[in-house]
């Protein structure tokens, strides 16, 4: 990572100050890694960098973008009277004018998270022996394992953002994050483990929750475990929701429809703020710290328009009270920013997207929920899912439990689960005491990826299963 991010900021300040208008520029140096494992071999090593800085300007109500790959005052002036041009050219083509961005807590300063000197000192030798270990690990978990993999990446950004209106801030983060695969055979039968985690942090904050043969061990079992499991009964059914699950849910069903552009788009949220969405029980938020503890894999301590990247509170206690926000939407609603303005590389546009959405926890404990449970479902590592602006959500779930008499019961496989967010929000009875953060290997796709993470407590509601028998 050839400039720091400090450096980087005294050059966008002086580009910035000769201009005469509203300028966003942001510096964005972004390197990754990563080592692939299957079978005992290593299948691939990778490394890729991009550097450059992005450009936008307002003018006559548009906005216009342009960018330059080197950090050089002369490029980005020339990129900034580019940027100008563009956004002359668009505005008389304009019917809605962009607003001037609303007034925000702008960043000035350092912002440097952990972990970045940590990881950039240790060896690529010792991260392919670290994924070799752990894919030999999980090939030696059972006899019915046959195929194993491990993937590691790590993601460093050294990031600074200057704006026209006071924003000033620069910062260095770390993300490193593990996915591992197990599959097992029997009888011609193949069924699936798999385990991911993910931080914004150091080697420790990585493993704070177990080791890699920790979870090699946990994606053996889940593959063999589900060998010769029975399928779920399909119907509506009460279901007990791990914080990976939960975090999914509020991802996808809920987070997406609340970003302010989907609403604008005609979002299942719009309109309804000051109303009641889910159970009383229920507080949801996405910030851009890692509430509760350290390291979740969507922390970001300034956005990309120059904004702190603080909490905001969607829903509380079962009320909407507000969507997530990036300067031109929230001048639109006549609200602050969110901070929630992102961008996946220096030569793409800001949108709005999430950072770490979650769930606040209650105060039963899992023991009680699964002990007040006559007959239900306790559901563990989602598989995937898909969502849209109606809040309607179907996922798959790696890992089912029944629950019959207040007591876990049998394993069952192939289970889905569906229905509309909000809806489901609102049959929540139970919320637990513990809390998680579990999606920190997660990407969000919208235009562009983002890191993000999600997570809660464990949550018992009502929703429809699907299964085969």
């Amino acid at each position: 990572m050839e400039h720091a991010a400090d450096n980087a900021r005294e050059i966008l300040e002086q580009a910035a100050a000769g201009y005469d208008g509203f300028v966003e520029l942001r510096y964005h140096d972004k390197l990754t890694r990563s080592v692939a494992v299957e079978k005992g071999k290593v299948e691939s090593t990778g490394q890729r960098s991009r550097m450059g800085v992005g450009v936008r300007v307002l003018a006559q109500g548009a906005w216009g973008l342009a960018s330059t790959g080197a950090l050089e005052l002369g490029g980005i002036r020339r990129a900034v009277q580019q940027a100008h041009a563009a956004a002359l050219a668009g505005a008389g083509m304009r019917k809605n004018k962009v607003q001037t961005p609303a007034a925000a807590d702008l960043a000035r300063g350092s912002f440097d998270q952990p972990g970045v000197d940590e990881i950039l000192s240790r060896p690529l030798a010792d991260k392919i022996a670290l994924a070799m270990r752990i894919e030999e690990k999980i090939r030696g978990g059972a006899q019915a394992i046959n195929s194993a993999s491990c993937w590691y990446n790590e993601i460093f950004e050294n990031k600074a953002i200057v704006t026209s209106d006071g924003a000033s801030a620069s910062f260095r983060l770390v993300r490193p994050e593990i996915r591992l695969s197990a599959i097992a055979e029997k009888d011609g039968e193949l069924s699936t483990g798999n385990e991911s985690f993910g931080v914004t942090g150091g080697w420790e904050c990585l493993f704070r929750n177990g080791e890699g043969e920790y979870f090699a061990d946990r994606a053996a079992k889940t593959a063999t475990d589900l060998l010769g499991a029975s399928g779920a009964e399909g119907g509506r059914a009460t279901v007990i929701l791990a914080p990976s699950i939960v975090g999914l849910l509020v991802h996808e069903a809920i987070g997406h429809t609340v970003e302010a552009d989907f609403v604008l788009s005609g979002s299942v949220a719009a309109g309804k703020i000051g109303q009641r969405v889910a159970s009383e029980l229920v507080t949801l938020c996405d910030s851009g710290a890692s509430e509760f503890y350290d390291g979740a894999g969507g922390t970001i301590p300034v956005d990309d328009e120059g904004v702190i990247a603080g909490k905001t509170e969607i829903i509380k206690e079962g009320i909407l009270r507000s969507y997530l926000h990036n300067r031109e939407s929230a001048a639109h609603f006549g609200v602050a920013p969110t901070g929630n303005a992102r961008a996946w590389e220096y030569a793409d546009q800001p949108l709005i997207r999430m950072r770490n959405t979650y769930m606040q926890p209650g105060t039963w404990s899992l023991e009680e929920m699964i002990a007040t449970t006559q007959d239900g479902y306790l559901l563990e590592g989602p598989r995937n899912g898909q969502a849209d602006a109606t809040g309607e959500f179907m996922f798959g779930v790696q890992e089912a439990r029944r629950i019959r008499d207040g007591k876990l019961s049998e394993l069952v496989k192939g289970v889905t689960l569906s229905g509309i967010a909000f809806e489901v929000l609102g049959t929540v009875d139970a919320v637990s005491d513990t809390f998680k953060w579990d999606l920190g290997s997660g990407y969000c796709g919208k235009g562009q990826p983002a890191k993000v993470d999600a997570g809660g407590p464990y949550v018992r509601c009502r929703a429809v299963l699907g299964g085969a028998q």
